[in-house]
């Protein structure tokens, strides 16, 4: 008999298939810290027959926004949401990059307009040049290229 890690939740959000090590950077994507009220499970290194291991994130009591799922893609490209309501999968689909990002990252450039007091959010373009490559981002007022992991410019990432 199969043991489940973690119970399942009402009402919500399930956020499957996370590469393994990444739930923390998608709890902060969603603004999730130690001062949140939500009741939120999160299992890593769960194994996986796709993935070999892969992380779980269930927030109850909340939906996840489009937005939100598409900044997941950027660290995440393969993750599923399922939106759970009265214990049922009432919606699944896969994330898919989103064309522009606006206030979640911070722009490397320390002379950007958005690193001063400028009141300036940041907007980044997301640029994926062929299927087979990662893609790049490039912020809107200064044109900086970033490419890779960017969990290091999320907002409160403190670097």
């Amino acid at each position: 008999m199969e043991e489940l890690r973690i119970s399942p939740i009402r009402n919500g959000t399930v956020i499957d298939h996370i590469p393994q090590g990444q739930s923390i950077d998608v709890l902060r994507i969603l603004g999730i810290d130690e001062s949140t009220r939500d009741t939120v499970s999160v299992a890593m290194n769960v194994p996986s027959e796709e993935m070999e291991k892969k992380d779980i994130v269930k927030v109850e009591g909340r939906e996840i926004e489009e937005d939100e799922a598409a900044i997941i893609a950027l660290i995440a490209p393969d993750v599923t949401v399922n939106m759970i309501r009265d214990y049922d999968v009432v919606e699944k689909y896969e994330v898919s990059m989103p064309d522009e990002i606006v206030g979640i990252l911070d722009c490397p450039n320390p002379n950007c307009i958005t690193n001063t007091d400028e009141p300036v959010e940041t907007r980044f373009d997301v640029v994926v040049p062929s299927e087979s490559e990662s893609a790049e981002l490039q912020c809107h007022y200064c044109e900086t290229v970033v490419k890779g992991d960017v969990t290091d410019l999320l907002r409160g990432s403190g670097s």
